[in-house]
């Protein structure tokens, strides 16, 4: 078990001591998963003595508009979010990777329907890309159907949601898999358990589009991006589960799987069964920007 004892938290103003960063058992974030979050990478440069926070701004605009899908009673405004965490990671001293979870919450001891008072905290950890980055994974299409946004709507990260990922995740381990993918009510591909997904078929990037029931994720767009600085071709578009037969590559993308290769689906290999030449050259890509090896001046990058 990790120790994170030594590290400060962000809480409602104040930034105080790991073990005293609580909140009511009897809140509504707490009875009710009435939260919202993010997730944020932040990658230290050796070379620099810097860290990057990567699309800081970006993700702070998302936890804005997750706010007003969950209809809070107040909105945190983006800004306060950028600058305590950009204090936090100071008065932390990392020099390791981080990943930074901002949350908004309501708080008191209000029922299911309470929209305020709203409460904030912020936590920053040592994390490391995993070792399945560069191996890939394997992944199942779960039996587990991707919330519909006539339900739980996959463009706020609520808390709450999570628990869709957390049922297909748990049934994919069980089954022996590394990880799950979601079909959306209408049976098309969706995402995987809280990572978005894509295919390379005959040298074109396909990536389930924005209305598949998906996280508007922050690392899709900088794929998509990358992708056609490339010449890469990218359709966003329904995606059939049948097309993993005719796919020559796959991966994951999200700020906690970061670019994952996706090597072999229900039983099946993708290509040669290996992570891929597309998949590598933008993790290489991916890394050298995100670390501020190529341009540490980029507008997605905050040093700190």
């Amino acid at each position: 078990m990790s120790d994170y004892s030594n590290l400060l938290v962000y809480l409602d103003g104040e930034f105080v001591a790991w073990s005293d960063a609580k909140i009511h058992v009897f809140s509504p974030a707490v009875k009710y998963g009435a939260a919202v979050f993010e997730g944020i990478r932040g990658y230290w440069n050796t070379d620099r003595e810097k860290m990057y926070l990567f699309r800081l701004e970006e993700h702070m605009r998302r936890l804005e508009l997750s706010q007003r899908i969950m209809r809070f009673g107040e909105i945190v405004p983006a800004e306060t979010m950028i600058e305590a965490t950009i204090d936090l990671v100071r008065r932390n001293a990392f020099r390791a990777a981080v990943h930074i979870r901002p949350t908004v919450y309501v708080s008191g001891i209000g029922e299911s329907n309470a929209q305020k008072p709203i409460g904030t905290f912020i936590t920053a950890i040592a994390r490391d890309t995993p070792k399945k980055v560069e191996l890939g994974v394997r992944a199942q299409i779960s039996s587990w159907q991707r919330i519909s946004d006539n339900v739980m709507p996959a463009r706020a990260k609520a808390n709450g949601n999570y628990n869709n990922s957390r049922y297909a995740g748990l049934q994919a381990a069980k089954d022996g898999y590394d990880a799950a993918i979601f079909l959306n009510s209408r049976g098309k591909l969706s995402e995987g358990q809280a990572m978005c997904l894509f295919l390379i078929r005959k040298g074109v990037a396909v990536t389930p589009s924005g209305t598949s029931d998906i996280l508007e994720s922050i690392t899709r767009d900088t794929v998509i991006h990358m992708l056609r600085e490339k010449g890469v071709e990218v359709q966003e578009r329904d995606v059939d589960r049948s097309e993993f037969f005719d796919a020559s590559e796959a991966f994951f993308c999200g700020t906690g799987a970061e670019i994952t290769p996706i090597i072999n689906v229900d039983g099946d290999a993708i290509g040669s069964g290996a992570p891929g030449e597309i998949t590598k050259a933008l993790q290489t890509g991916y890394f050298d920007l995100a670390y501020g090896r190529t341009n540490p001046d980029h507008e997605w990058l905050t040093a700190v």
